[in-house]
């Protein structure tokens, strides 16, 4: 299906199918069975981004068919979206028609919103944003009562804040996020809370202190942390390293180091290969951590080959990936080491052939 399309009757058995695939292709591995997490039909989708196509005096929301990627297709309902979304797309049109300081060289329209109905506009110039646009840009967002970003060249605009502010629960505690404009965030947040709850649970099976690869802002940092003694959280990206010690901060969790290092530099300090300055701010040196359990939730290329070797040395490995192509591969590297005692399949991307996988791997 593409990617405006949904089909909330047949979701249920689109989603057993999906699921089945991906069962069927990990037999060999002899996991358990897996515990399958749906999403709601529709309006999950945090985030949406779109073309905005000018036809004279028209102006609409345009996607495009991989298959046809020259003719545009106007998005009048955009159902994958969240509500808040959803119910502003229509509105925010109609205001930018009849305003050129607004949509003069208007190119893409991004909304961020949050399960509570906070809402984020990234607006995306081809020209650059003057004293004219900012106050009308100013009177959009107090019109709507949402935040707003101006990007163009060289140039970006924030309007109230860059951020929206979300939250989930886990085990009956509440955790807050703040999640950054153009920085990665999970997609789905019903199906997200269904993940950060999987992977707190079955952390209770978990010994040590625990080292998080890819922590990005801390989405499974913050509850995995109630788990542990001490938490080693790793990420490259700046932006998710801020917004994870910022969100470590907002929800009062002391325990937790969050270092700016790639997967391949931990695998070097671990492995007593490099030394790293910022290895340095910690509390204590990296080998006085008791370092048992590791957590991994790696892009679409998996775990490469030293990140392999080194959470081979990990009593228990949770292991979250959106790709159950690379996750298999990987499962088999660590086969001679490590065996899958959970498997969880969630449905972060309904309508698609992508779904997200996560399996606790126990030492032979």
């Amino acid at each position: 299906m593409l990617p405006w399309q949904t089909d909330p009757e047949n979701y249920e058995t689109l989603f057993a199918q999906k699921c089945a695939h991906v069962e069927e292709d990990l037999l060999a591995l002899s996991p358990p069975v897996a515990d399958r997490f749906s999403s709601p039909a529709e309006s999950y989708r945090v985030r949406a981004e779109f073309r905005v196509w000018h036809d004279e005096d028209d102006l609409n929301y345009v996607m495009f068919d991989p298959a046809d990627p020259r003719t545009p297709v106007v998005i009048e309902d955009f159902a994958p979206a969240l509500a808040p979304i959803r119910e502003l797309m229509p509105r925010l049109r109609d205001y930018l028609k009849p305003r050129p300081a607004l949509r003069k060289k208007l190119f893409q329209a991004e909304f961020m919103a949050t399960t509570t109905n906070e809402l984020l506009v990234t607006l995306i110039y081809h020209r650059p944003l003057d004293e004219q646009w900012e106050q009308e840009a100013y009177q959009l967002a107090a019109e709507f009562g949402i935040s707003l970003v101006g990007r163009s060249r060289k140039q970006k605009r924030v309007i109230g804040q860059d951020f929206v502010s979300d939250q989930f629960c886990v085990n009956g505690r509440w955790y807050h996020y703040r999640q950054y404009e153009q920085s990665f965030v999970q997609p789905n947040a019903p199906v997200n809370q269904k993940m950060l709850n999987w992977a707190w649970e079955h952390s209770r099976e978990c010994p040590g202190d625990l080292l998080e690869l890819y922590c990005g802002n801390g989405n499974f940092t913050l509850p995995l942390a109630s788990q542990y003694p001490n938490v080693i959280a790793t990420e490259l990206a700046k932006s998710g390293t801020k917004a994870a010690l910022e969100n470590l901060q907002n929800n009062g969790i002391d325990n937790v180091q969050v270092v700016r290092l790639s997967a391949e530099e931990v695998s070097q300090a671990m492995a007593g290969d490099r030394e790293f300055r910022r290895l340095a701010a910690l509390p204590q040196p990296l080998s006085d951590y008791e370092l048992r359990t590791v957590f991994v939730d790696p892009p679409r290329a998996g775990l490469d080959s030293a990140t392999l070797e080194c959470v081979r040395q990990f009593d228990t490995i949770l292991y979250v990936s959106c790709n159950p192509t690379t996750l298999k591969q990987n499962i088999q590297d660590l086969n001679n080491t490590h065996s899958v005692h959970s498997f969880a399949l969630f449905d972060q991307f309904p309508y698609t052939q992508h779904i997200e996988s996560a399996v606790l791997l126990k030492q032979r």
